[in-house]
């Protein structure tokens, strides 16, 4: 019988906390101080798009280079730059806009439709338990974020169950208990061992007592690392051999400020795991914002989720709309 790390030994290998009642539906107020967080985590790049478009001046060669200029410096790439730049010389030259500050609801259009296939919120109805894989280097923020999405959940009314698959680093397992606590949910954890079999003694356990919500966090990797890519290949492996479809959503966890290394993270993660979403972290201290761009155009996947803080409601479903808005100032 393994031991389930912060509860006393029950009968059976899982002890069952209660979980919290959905919570009212969001405020105005809350909505707004979201939309505010946002803002002033791309503050940064707000500002230099808005000194751009604000200067006044007509539209010429020189604009567009300072446009491209900002676009490269604030982690959009240069693919996604061109393919930006290409989409609003064509607006000026159909609408026959003549004033750089025209320039801005013009660039708008052009990343909304660059942003808007991405943004396909997470629904989690069609499976029960609905499992969830989360993966991500070291520090990408993997473990805050499944305590922030345990409480998503919880406010859709759902059952939620978190897997301390990260058995390298033992503060990982507390941070995720210390969560489940706050939540009010159960944690399965083992004082040490293999993260599968933790992860697997999760599913069990969610399909025994009716969960609809499995998070299984999942040691931090270098994508270099080639063994320890093999070993969370295993974990999917066996995640499947208790639910034949699962897990049903592998989301891989990207920190916001590592810039343009996200593309190759993105990369390497797809091909060892299928990734089905993107989590985006840490939007609120120095992150420039415009990897999304660069991932929507190299290789687009959804990006169900962003976040811009350390407080349990600051993570929030990616909106495209929103982080236009925010991003342009």
């Amino acid at each position: 019988m393994r031991h389930f790390i912060g509860f006393r030994p029950p009968a059976k290998t899982t002890h069952m906390f209660g979980f919290l009642k959905k919570s009212n539906p969001e405020s105005p107020s809350e909505n707004s101080g979201w939309l505010s967080s946002l803002k002033n985590g791309l503050a940064r790049t707000g500002r230099q798009f808005g000194e751009l478009f604000g200067a006044g001046g007509h539209i010429n060669e020189d604009l567009y280079e300072e446009l491209e200029t900002i676009l490269i410096s604030a982690d959009v790439g240069m693919d996604a730059t061109r393919l930006l730049l290409a989409d609003v010389r064509r607006q000026v030259k159909e609408q026959k806009l003549t004033e750089a500050s025209q320039l801005k609801e013009a660039l708008a259009h052009a990343l909304l439709k660059l942003l808007q296939p991405l943004a396909q919120p997470l629904t989690t109805e069609r499976n029960k338990p609905f499992v969830i894989m989360l993966c991500g280097v070291n520090g990408a923020g993997k473990t805050t974020s499944i305590g922030k999405l345990a409480k998503h959940f919880q406010n859709q009314g759902k059952s939620v169950l978190l897997a301390a698959g990260d058995t390298f680093r033992a503060a990982a397992r507390e941070q995720l208990l210390e969560w489940g606590a706050r939540n009010n949910v159960t944690v399965i954890a083992q004082q040490s061992g293999d993260a599968a079999a933790v992860i697997f003694d999760a599913v069990q356990a969610a399909q025994a007592r009716g969960i609809d919500v499995v998070l299984a966090d999942t040691a931090g990797r270098l994508t270099t690392q080639a063994h320890l890519m093999e070993e969370i290949k295993k974990v999917k492996r066996v995640i499947a051999k208790v639910l034949p479809d699962a897990p049903h959503e592998v989301l891989l966890v990207l920190d916001a400020n590592t810039g343009q290394n996200a593309l190759s993270q993105v990369k390497a993660f797809d091909e060892a795991l299928d990734v089905t979403g993107l989590v985006l972290t840490k939007l609120d201290g120095t992150a420039k914002g415009g990897v999304i761009a660069a991932i929507a155009k190299a290789h687009p996947i959804p990006v169900r989720f962003i976040g811009v803080g350390e407080g349990l409601e600051d993570l929030r479903p990616f909106v495209a709309e929103e982080f236009v808005a925010a991003l342009l100032g």
